[in-house]
C-alpha cells in the first residue's frame, strides 16, 4: 500500500482511537496468554512493511507461511491421532482396535514411566509405576502384544519415547520384522527428542554429550534404511507444558531442531539426506490467535534458516512438517466437561495453522488416563472439525489479517532475538548447562500463575464461575496393581527361557561398540532379537557413557 494510503490510515485510526478510548470499558489490561499486550485495533499500517511474496507467499511455496503443501486439506486432511498407551501390551493393544474400528488414523504409544526412564518393570525404581501413565513395555516381547494383528507396514505410528528411543526403535523395527515387512516400509515417528528433556520435562538416562551421539546414530540410522521414518519429533510440546510462553516454545524448540540439524552435519551427512525427516511436535494453547501465529512463524523460520545458513535445497528440507496436541496443562478437573470446549479450540487453531496431524486430550485426562468414551469424543471433536464446519475449504483461512500476520511477524523478531541469546551462551547444550532455558521458563510460569492468583486471566471453574460441593461424574480409568505382577511375571519368564550366552555375546558387543564410538544401532537390534531387556541395554551403555545429573537452578 502507498506511503499516503497508510498515513491516512493512521491519522484516520487516530481519531477514532481517541473516541474509543474514552470508554470505560478499555480500563482492562489485555494481554495474550504469554502476557504480550494487545492493541484495540489492527490495520494495515501493522502490517504495512511486510513483503507479501517474501515473507508470507502461497501455500506450498517458500517461505511456507501459509502451509507446506499447496492445497492443504482440500487434498487431504490431517492424520488423526489419539495418544494411547496403559496398563499392560494386551490392555493397549485392545485399545487400539477400538481406536482404529472407530477411524483413527494412526497409532500413538504412551510408555510408562519406567520404560521412560530406561528401566524395567522389575527394576526396583519402578514400583507402584508399572503401567500407570502409559504402557509397560520392558522387551520385545512385550513390543510383540502391543502390536499383535496390527500390520506395521500398513499404518503409521507415533511413538513418545526420549532417552531410550533407539532401544525402542529397535524393538518396533524387529517387530515389524517378525511380521515380514522392512525397515524401509515402515511409516511413522519417534519422538527421541532428548535436548528437550534436559529443558522441559527431565526424563534423562546419560549426560546430553552422549546423548547426542546416540541420537545421531538413530538419524544416520533412519536415513539409510527407514527413508519413510522420522527419527525425531523436536518437542516444544513439553517446554509449553512446563510453563514456558508462545514465543518461548517456539525459539526453544526451534534452536533444539537446528542443534539436531547441526549434529548430523558433524558427523559428515549431507543435509538434504536427513533433514527431511525430522518433524516437530507443538503445543496447541488458550491463546486462539497467538498460537496459529505461532504455527506460521515456526515454518518461516524454519525455511529461512535451512536455506540461508545450512544451505538446504531440497525443498523438503525446508518444510517444517509438525503434530499437534492440545494443552493438557489447560484442562480442569473441575467442571471437567468444560475441557472438551477447551481442546475442540485448541484443536481449530492447530488446524488454522496448519498442523500436518493433531492429537485431542480427552476430558478427563486431569484426573486420570482417559476412558474409552473420553477418547471417542475427543477423536469426534476431531472429525466435527474436519467435515463439518468448512474450516477445510480454502488453505490458510486466516492469512491476511492484519492481526495474524503482525503476530507472526512479531513472534519471529522475538525468536530471532532468543537464537542470539543462546548463541551468545554458546549453542543449545552450554545454555541447557547454564540453566537458561529452565531459568526463562520458570518466570514465565510463576508470571502466568500470579496473573491467575490476582485474576487477570480467567480460567472457567477455577477462578471464576467456580461451583462449590462440585460431584464429579465421569467414569475413572483405574490401573490395577495386577498389571505390575503380571509384567514382572512375563519379564522372569523371558529371562529364564531366552538363551543367556547369546545376552551376553549380544551385551559385550553393545559395550564395545559404545567404547569404539560407532554407530550402536545395529547393535541394539542385535541385542532385540535375543531378547535382551531395555533395562540391560541402557544400563550396558550407561558403564561407558555415565548418568546425568542436573545441576539445580534457582
Amino acid at each position: 500500500m502507498k506511503s499516503n494510503g497508510i498515513d491516512k490510515i493512521r491519522e484516520g485510526k487516530a481519531t477514532w482511537e481517541s473516541t474509543a478510548r474514552a470508554s470505560k470499558q478499555l480500563q482492562a489490561k489485555f494481554t495474550t496468554v504469554s502476557g504480550k499486550p494487545i492493541d484495540l485495533l489492527y490495520t494495515p499500517e501493522e502490517v504495512a512493511h511486510i513483503n507479501y511474496l517474501a515473507d508470507i507467499g502461497f501455500p506450498g511455496e517458500f517461505p511456507y507461511t501459509r502451509g507446506i503443501h499447496h492445497t492443504m486439506y482440500r487434498g487431504k486432511v490431517w492424520t488423526m491421532r489419539q495418544f494411547a498407551g496403559f496398563g499392560t501390551p494386551e490392555d493397549t493393544n485392545e485399545r487400539y482396535q477400538y481406536l482404529l474400528d472407530h477411524g483413527q488414523h494412526g497409532l500413538s504409544v504412551a510408555f510408562d514411566l519406567p520404560a521412560l526412564m530406561g528401566r524395567d518393570c522389575d527394576d526396583p525404581l519402578a514400583e507402584g509405576e508399572v503401567g500407570i501413565c502409559g504402557v509397560s513395555v520392558s522387551s520385545l516381547a512385550d513390543m510383540e502384544i502391543l502390536f499383535k494383528g496390527i500390520s506395521l507396514k500398513d499404518i503409521s505410528t507415533s511413538m513418545t519415547i526420549n532417552a531410550p528411543a533407539p532401544m525402542i526403535m529397535a524393538f518396533y523395527i524387529a517387530v515389524a520384522e517378525k511380521q515380514g515387512a522392512r525397515p524401509k516400509e515402515l511409516r511413522g515417528t519417534i519422538q527421541a527428542d532428548i535436548l528437550k528433556e534436559y529443558i522441559a520435562q527431565k526424563e534423562w538416562i546419560y549426560p546430553p554429550g552422549p546423548s547426542m551421539k546416540i541420537l545421531t546414530d538413530l538419524v544416520e540410522y533412519c536415513s539409510k534404511e527407514m527413508p519413510r521414518w522420522n527419527p525425531i519429533s523436536v518437542s516444544g510440546y513439553h517446554i509449553r507444558e512446563a510453563g514456558s510462553t508462545a514465543v518461548q516454545e517456539l525459539a526453544f524448540t526451534l534452536a533444539d531442531g537446528f542443534a539436531y540439524v547441526e549434529a548430523g552435519i558433524e558427523r559428515g551427512m549431507n543435509v538434504d539426506d536427513f533433514v527431511p525427516r525430522l518433524s516437530f511436535f507443538f503445543n496447541s494453547h488458550l491463546d486462539f490467535f497467538e498460537e496459529i501465529a505461532k504455527f506460521r512463524a515456526a515454518r518461516r523460520i524454519w525455511a529461512r534458516r535451512m536455506k540461508n545458513k545450512y544451505g538446504a535445497t531440497n525443498p523438503k528440507s525446508l518444510t517444517l512438517r509438525f503434530h499437534t496436541q492440545t494443552a493438557g496443562c489447560t484442562l480442569t478437573a473441575q467442571q471437567p466437561e468444560n475441557n472438551i470446549v477447551r481442546t475442540a479450540f485448541q484443536a481449530l487453531a492447530g488446524v488454522l495453522g496448519g498442523t500436518q496431524s493433531l492429537h485431542t486430550n480427552s476430558m478427563d485426562e486431569t484426573l486420570a488416563l482417559p476412558s474409552e468414551k473420553a477418547v471417542k469424543i475427543a477423536l469426534r471433536t476431531q472429525q466435527i472439525i474436519a467435515h463439518e464446519i468448512g474450516v477445510t475449504n480454502t488453505v490458510d483461512p486466516l492469512g491476511g489479517s492484519y492481526f495474524v500476520e503482525h503476530l507472526t511477524d512479531k513472534m519471529e523478531r522475538e525468536a530471532e532475538a532468543y537464537f542470539e541469546k543462546i548463541d551468545e551462551l554458546g549453542g543449545v547444550i552450554p545454555a541447557i548447562e547454564a540453566g537458561f532455558f529452565q531459568r526463562e521458563i520458570a518466570e514465565a510460569a510463576y508470571r502466568y500463575q500470579l496473573e491467575l492468583d490476582r485474576k487477570e486471566k480467567v480460567i472457567v471453574g477455577v477462578n471464576q464461575f467456580e461451583e462449590e460441593d462440585e460431584k464429579i461424574e465421569i467414569p475413572i480409568l483405574l490401573i490395577s496393581p495386577e498389571v505390575e505382577v503380571k509384567q514382572k511375571k512375563r519379564i522372569a519368564e523371558l529371562r529364564a527361557s531366552r538363551n543367556a550366552a547369546d545376552v551376553d555375546n549380544a551385551l559385550s558387543a553393545l559395550l564395545q561398540a559404545a567404547r569404539d564410538n560407532v554407530n550402536i544401532m545395529p547393535h541394539l537390534l542385535a541385542c532385540t532379537h535375543t531378547y535382551v531387556t531395555l533395562g540391560e541395554m541402557c544400563a550396558k551403555l550407561a558403564e561407558v557413557y555415565g548418568i546425568h545429573e542436573e545441576t539445580a537452578v534457582f
